[in-house]
């Protein structure tokens, strides 16, 4: 009997561990953003200040646009948009190479933002910015995961894909938006 509950403790023990890596990334980069002293002087491909403002605000509307295209792809594959037939197998590579581009693009823009700004909470525009930012690649960490691991219930994998692009939209709100609209974003 004893032999019999070790694998299912084992399984148990691998799965929290599995569900604590997003949120070391999560905490990793929040404190990374606290302790670092921000150099407002950060370049982003060359860019500074307002002019590295305006990149990644283009930047970021393109990784939303992505962002938003996954969503689609993923509802198509799932069957989840009825007036469409089944996804055809090139969907799913689509989806997996539109994946890996908006992850990629979305990296130079984390690397300004946190060396640049670091993780700052002194008004809510930028604390929903910044927490949103750290917790952006701890869902992308827990996304992978549930993609990878298909023990998870069928559930985990929309809830982490979704939670992946209302992060990305709500970073994009409070950083771009506010920024193309004249330093204005309505609630914040």
């Amino acid at each position: 009997m004893d032999d019999l509950a070790r694998p299912a403790n084992h399984r148990r023990l691998y799965g929290v561990l599995w569900i604590l890596l997003p949120v070391a990334v999560v905490v990793g980069l929040y404190w990374y953003g606290r302790v670092h002293t921000p150099n407002y002087e950060t370049s982003l491909f060359g860019q500074r200040g307002n002019d590295a403002r305006l990149l990644k605000a283009q930047l970021g509307s393109a990784l939303l646009g992505l962002a938003l295209i996954q969503l689609f792809l993923a509802l198509w594959m799932y069957r989840r948009l009825p007036a469409l037939r089944a996804a055809p197998h090139g969907v799913h590579t689509t989806h997996r190479l539109i994946g890996l581009t908006a992850f990629l693009l979305s990296l130079p823009i984390a690397r300004h933002c946190i060396t640049a700004y670091g993780v700052q909470l002194t008004d809510p525009r930028l604390a929903l910015h910044s927490l949103t930012g750290c917790f952006l690649y701890g869902a992308f960490v827990a996304k992978v995961i549930v993609v990878r691991h298909r023990r998870w219930p069928g559930w985990a994998l929309p809830l982490a894909g979704g939670t992946l692009v209302t992060a990305i939209a709500l970073i994009w709100y409070a950083a771009a938006f506010w920024y193309l609209n004249g330093f204005q974003a309505p609630g914040l």
